[in-house]
């Protein structure tokens, strides 16, 4: 199997998703595959409970991309051994009359990691310089100050969107969240396939909407603001990965290996040491215990 390069994938830029691959196998068959994933997640799930233990810090892992792309596969694949305590999986869907009532990033902000967690957003706030620019229209519903019509969401207004997205991200990562965004690059022909496929085989008619194939139609300016948001929002602290996603099984392997590589930097994150009182009384306390009668 090809060693994956992790610089392969991330963004430092601008990008043209045009010229990034959508397909990748590294020349290995679907069972090596498989079975290298199973390496790499157990690796996570050991490392989540050394997070756990430490304390000080919670990974965001976030993932975009188009309908159909892998995003709900990849979460159950990828973090099948971790400690079902220790993941927590946000789906973002139409704001609520609640969230409106709030700014944009209220409700992204309350469901980050609790320090020693994984906290995995399927759509992000992102969304709201995806969806949102393409349908601009619903801002309206956001009820801002100076916004009473689609005339006054201009340049300026997004601009000011990505710096705010960019902010907010350094801070919640100066304050110990480590931050993984990946956009699964789907090609447009594979999304017609996992399309059909929704609606040829019954037990997935369920996952099939009508609006899927409205949004389809819009699939050119869907990529135009993914290239825009990702190289405006690619930062050193919350870095875009472009992960190619028409072959899941090796999407699920790039996704757990950046994340393993990265996460095996942190050296400070390490399971505490015992008190010395403690430490210097633990054969004590095991002897109390073999004492024990049943």
């Amino acid at each position: 199997m090809k060693e994956i390069k992790t610089e392969d994938y991330k963004v430092v830029d601008s990008v043209k998703l045009s010229e990034k691959d959508t397909y990748e196998d590294f020349g290995a068959s679907k069972k090596k595959l498989k079975k290298e994933l199973k390496n790499i997640r157990k690796d996570l799930g050991d490392f989540q409970d050394t997070l756990y233990a430490h304390g000080k810090y919670g990974v965001l892992v976030c993932l975009q991309g188009m309908d159909t792309a892998g995003k709900d596969s990849l979460i159950r694949e990828v973090f099948k051994d971790f400690n079902v305590r220790g993941v927590v999986v946000h789906s973002f869907k139409v704001p609520s009359t609640l969230e409106k009532k709030h700014d944009y990033l209220w409700r992204h902000y309350i469901d980050l990691p609790e320090r020693g967690k994984f906290s995995v957003f399927n759509r992000t706030h992102y969304e709201n310089v995806l969806v949102t620019k393409v349908h601009p229209e619903y801002i309206l519903g956001e009820n801002l100050p100076k916004v009473e019509s689609v005339d006054d969401i201009d340049d300026d207004f997004w601009e000011r969107r990505y710096q705010q997205i960019n902010n907010f991200e350094k801070h919640v990562a100066d304050n110990g969240t480590i931050i993984f965004k990946f956009f699964l690059h789907l090609s447009k022909e594979e999304q017609r396939q996992r399309l059909l496929r929704r609606i040829r085989l019954k037990q997935k008619n369920w996952k099939f909407s009508p609006g899927d194939l409205e949004e389809r139609k819009l699939w050119d300016n869907y990529q135009e603001c993914y290239e825009e948001a990702l190289g405006k929002t690619s930062k050193e602290h919350a870095p875009w990965y472009v992960i190619p996603a028409d072959n899941k099984k090796a999407a699920r392997v790039i996704v757990a290996s950046i994340m393993m590589e990265a996460l095996k930097k942190y050296k400070d994150i390490e399971e505490p040491e015992l008190d010395d009182e403690i430490k210097a009384n633990l054969e004590t306390f095991k002897q109390e215990l073999e004492k024990e009668t049943t």
